[in-house]
């Protein structure tokens, strides 16, 4: 379990949010993984805090024109401002200006060269979930494209980020903070035709139970469960066609 109350390093993934109809999301997660949801006032827009206990683990937001329900990954900054000009000369496109959120922090939203929508945040008195490792919370992130080569360069360029190979074929590797052991997040190849992404891995306690009650709530299964190195883990979607991971990590 890692619990953390004060902003994240710089380039790590520290919230994860949600474009969706919020009621529908609420009662879907809420019955999945037991969340508490706290709907915002109406001068955010309806956001919605989702909490484990007491810890914020996730966002629901209104979905804009347009967009497809799907989760973003936020990685901390130190200077949002800064840090989106390097989005646009790393060849980035900023897609939402820095703003901010009241006192909360600021924010900005972005899409990489290779096409994966993601977001940054600098924060003041939220500072991202401050809960991770523990069922209902997220225990991993990574970035999937088809040309992995150029993520790389580009998240090293905006987010400091170093990576070292886990597998040649197919390509994948794991996200440092500089020379930190470490890892934060992984990055690596997809398969021909898919879209650049992020993906967001949510800790469960029992991973088969899980996908279970994701189909009771009218979720769908994209990748069946699979025994990893890593955890037992599926790729599914919620009712709303959002894609995320559930997975077990092995207990030490």
């Amino acid at each position: 379990m890692v619990t953390r109350t004060t902003a994240w390093p710089a380039g790590t993934p520290c919230w994860v949010d949600l474009g969706t109809d919020i009621e529908r999301a609420s009662a879907f997660y809420s019955a999945l993984f037991g969340w508490r949801v706290e709907r915002g006032p109406a001068e955010f827009g309806g956001y919605a805090n989702c909490y484990v206990g007491e810890h914020p683990v996730a966002g629901l937001g209104p979905l804009q024109d347009g967009q497809v329900s799907a989760w973003t990954v936020y990685l901390s900054t130190e200077d949002i401002e800064a840090d989106a000009a390097k989005v646009v000369a790393a060849g980035g496109q900023v897609v939402v200006a820095p703003m901010a959120i009241t006192d909360r922090g600021s924010m900005t939203a972005a899409v990489d060269p290779t096409g994966a929508f993601f977001g940054l945040w600098q924060s003041n008195l939220h500072t991202g979930t401050n809960l991770a490792g523990e069922p209902g919370s997220i225990t991993w992130s990574d970035h999937l494209s088809t040309d992995p080569a150029a993520a790389e360069a580009f998240y090293g360029a905006v987010a400091g980020h170093t990576h070292r190979e886990v597998s040649a074929e197919p390509r994948y590797a794991t996200v440092h903070l500089g020379e930190q052991d470490e890892p934060v997040a992984g990055i690596g190849a997809a398969d021909a035709g898919t879209p650049a992404h992020w993906t967001v891995y949510f800790e469960v306690s029992d991973v088969d139970v899980a996908v279970a009650k994701v189909i009771e709530l009218g979720g769908t299964v994209e990748q069946e469960l699979t025994d990893t190195p890593y955890g037992r883990q599926a790729v599914v979607t919620d009712d709303q066609g959002a894609r995320f991971v559930v997975i077990t990590s092995p207990r030490s």
